[in-house]
């Protein structure tokens, strides 16, 4: 594939290959980085900052008057005719994983061409696995095209999600979502790392992945993986315009549809009767299996990324 890729492709994956390289080195002595926290239980690092900078001197080089959506750094509008171009960046998506020295952690990149996602890459540094996509050539790891999981059965499936660990976070919401998801399937784990999540999505690692008080820099470039690799990505409700929305699921089609039916009602985008229902229903019990969960057909709403 490399001899084939989209030019804008091939930079940015020499940009994440800079900041993975940033990143590798920090890794040897991690205890020695500096951390601040941006509130409680969020944390940035010098070396967010130092692979952030990496990867914009490495895009602006190459194409200086794209516009820039960065994690630490904010927004950069761009110029001219390439003012619809935007790379939206997070140089370490799993920064509280990094600071404990827990390998999983990414570098995620993503352009954006008059509000579509066209190019992604995710960068594992401690694995040295590359993830990338270009829009209508398909998703690639490591120069092997991947394709999301064949599981049919919602029972049959290992998920990821994201715990909230910000103070106003809507924990008690959550656990009781986490109920009803863990009961109707075959697992649930929580990496660490929303990018690289959907990135395994993407590969059939896992068959699934739902979280919420995401941004955008932590989910354009794995949305993009996932559809180029016969996924669905939206929000809990099964819209696709979900990157601005703090919410957001990804699957093969056949368990997306099934996880709206059970995710579905605790979206910020419920209904009123979806949401009342929750309230007043118990979490199901072990051993009620999918009944109730795998109506939903592949058919839900979808447009393009």
């Amino acid at each position: 594939m490399s001899s084939s890729l989209h030019p804008m492709l091939n930079v940015a994956i020499k940009a994440a290959r800079a900041a993975g390289a940033i990143i590798n080195r920090a890794a040897l002595d991690v205890e020695s980085v500096r951390v601040s926290a941006k509130q409680t239980n969020d944390f940035v690092t010098e070396i967010d900052h130092a692979a952030e900078q990496a990867i914009i001197e490495t895009l602006l080089t190459a194409y200086p008057d794209h516009g820039l959506w960065a994690e630490e750094s904010g927004r950069r509008e761009g110029k001219g005719r390439d003012r619809d171009h935007i790379w939206i960046i997070d140089p370490l998506d799993g920064t509280t994983n990094f600071i404990h020295g827990f390998p999983v952690y990414c570098v995620s990149i993503a352009l954006m061409v008059k509000g579509r996602l066209e190019q992604a890459v995710i960068y594992d540094p401690t694995r040295n696995d590359l993830f990338c996509a270009t829009r209508g050539r398909g998703a690639y790891l490591n120069d092997r095209r991947i394709r999301v999981a064949k599981r049919t059965v919602l029972r049959e499936c290992l998920l990821s999600t994201g715990f909230p660990f910000r103070p106003g976070d809507a924990f008690q919401t959550y656990l009781k979502m986490l109920g009803d998801v863990m009961p109707r399937c075959a697992g649930v784990r929580r990496p660490g790392s929303a990018a690289l999540d959907l990135a395994y999505v993407a590969a059939g690692f896992s068959d699934g992945f739902f979280e919420v008080g995401l941004s955008p820099w932590d989910v354009a470039a794995g949305a993009l993986l996932v559809t180029e690799a016969g996924g669905l990505v939206g929000n809990f409700t099964g819209e696709a315009d979900f990157l601005e929305q703090k919410e957001c699921l990804a699957a093969n089609p056949r368990i997306y549809g099934q996880l709206v039916g059970v995710v579905g009602p605790y979206s910020k985008f419920a209904s009123a009767g979806d949401k009342a229902a929750v309230r007043q229903n118990a979490a199901p019990q072990e051993g009620s299996g999918a009944a109730g969960s795998e109506a939903p057909s592949d058919g839900q709403q979808q447009a393009p990324l």
